[in-house]
């Protein structure tokens, strides 16, 4: 029997403890290896430990995150338990490693957002639990972390979780509806909110006999039962962006022609009608081959190379769908922007949108607002001489882009794989944003 995978993140301030906390997880939950621990001993007694162990250099793996104590990187660890395997991506706190945090919680089904009992909810918490909502993550655990340093007390953590829900309340998951009411904003995640101390590994792996007034699950409890939501690949329309066209130049390959890819969502059954976009032409599926052979049908996450009856026009970057159930192809779009670069975007800025493996130059044409973490408010969603002019570092906001070349998407609360693509600086080659399609 082949467990199933929650793949989850850790999210919150710098010095939260995000590394110390996954740290402790593997620790107690008997996850590292006897080499690992010599190592991570080692490490710590270099940094003055005193002979005790600093689980957070269990992820911090940059020889640079060593020697600062900080995570810059996102660290990803694996492991498993008799209930469930697990791939966690410890993200990093520090404001500007937020496209970093991004890039961690980009395929989470949960995310873990650290919260220091003494210094309270801070702006970078609140933004990466917007940030988590933003891209659709269903599930938020608040971890009231360092209990230990306001004596375990149940007075303090009721009022940080009342401080945290009143900003929680305003969380929706995907593109937030504005105020025109023309998008479709899902229900906000669902929240737990769990006591401990990632230090003395209260109430991670084992409950803590400090805080017995909590009687809810500890982390891994929470994180082997929690319920992981699967589309079936029924539920969601095809979507098959090509990535590679096939064909072999001569020998016994001659005379072949395939478009390889991963299916996005959905599935695919042989002889079935398909479109492919952007251009609209129609045709059958010929063939569905694999490595291991041929199949009458292919599902998503599959990876597969489909053969047409007819011989349409078809390159990298088009998206072969079904007639009945095809995506917006459109050259103008609206996006929530997660802005990742020192040199803000501006009003007619130029950039490479690269959205599932097609390529195009994008113009921004106007950013429609911004987003205020603290409370979530969208300013200047109107017309007028008050709308902002760009976007700068960490920021959040919406964006219409207009494309050298129509794209074939769909928004982003629909489906992930099509409905998110990056931007890319034309000169410096470097991700600078990354966009949830409304």
């Amino acid at each position: 029997m082949t467990l199933d995978l929650l793949r989850f993140t850790t999210a919150g301030a710098v010095d939260d403890g995000k590394s110390t906390l996954i740290g402790r997880l593997l620790y107690d939950s008997k996850q590292v290896f006897e080499d690992q621990l010599e190592h991570v001993a080692q490490a710590s007694e270099r940094r003055g430990g005193a002979g005790a162990l600093d689980l957070a250099l269990l992820t911090d793996g940059l020889r640079a995150e060593r020697e600062q104590g900080i995570t810059i990187d996102v660290a990803y660890r694996y492991f498993a338990t008799p209930a469930r395997r697990f791939i966690i991506a410890d993200c990093p706190g520090h404001q500007q490693y937020t496209r970093n945090m991004v890039t961690g919680a980009s395929t989470a089904d949960l995310a873990v957002v650290l919260v220091d009992a003494k210094r309270g909810v801070t702006e970078q918490s609140k933004r990466h639990a917007f940030i988590s909502a933003l891209l659709g993550i269903p599930q938020l655990v608040v971890a009231i972390n360092k209990m230990d340093l306001v004596e375990h007390s149940q007075e303090r953590f009721e009022e940080l979780v009342e401080e945290f829900e009143g900003f929680a309340a305003k969380l929706s998951r995907g593109p937030g509806k504005r105020s025109t009411g023309a998008d479709h904003a899902s229900p906000r995640p669902e929240m737990s909110y769990i006591p401990m101390s990632a230090l003395n590994g209260d109430n991670v792996v084992d409950r803590s006999k400090r805080m017995d007034w909590y009687d809810g699950p500890v982390l891994l409890e929470l994180l082997e039962q929690v319920e992981v939501a699967y589309d079936h690949p029924y539920d969601k329309p095809a979507r098959f962006p090509v990535q590679w066209v096939i064909r072999p130049a001569g020998g016994a390959g001659a005379g072949y022609r395939g478009y390889t890819g991963q299916l996005a969502s959905g599935a695919l059954r042989r002889g079935e009608e398909v479109a492919v976009l952007p251009g609209g032409g129609r045709t059958r599926i010929a063939a569905i081959d694999t490595y291991d052979g041929e199949l009458e049908e292919a599902m998503a996450p599959m990876s597969l190379t489909l053969r047409l009856q007819d011989e349409l026009d078809v390159s990298r970057g088009e998206l072969i769908c079904r007639p009945e159930e095809a995506a917006t192809v459109a050259r103008e779009l609206r996006a929530d922007v997660c802005w990742m670069a020192e040199r803000p975007l501006r009003v007619g800025g130029r950039y490479v949108v690269k959205h599932t493996t097609r390529s195009a130059t994008a113009i921004v044409d106007r950013v429609e607002d911004l987003v205020d973490v603290h409370t979530l408010q969208r300013s200047n969603p109107a017309d007028g001489p008050g709308r902002p002019e760009q976007l700068a570092l960490n920021d959040i906001g919406r964006v219409h882009l207009r494309t050298s070349v129509p794209l074939a998407f769909d928004p982003y609360t629909s489906n992930r794989r099509t409905g998110s693509f990056i931007l890319i600086d034309e000169a410096s080659n470097e991700t600078v944003g990354a966009g949830m399609i409304a």
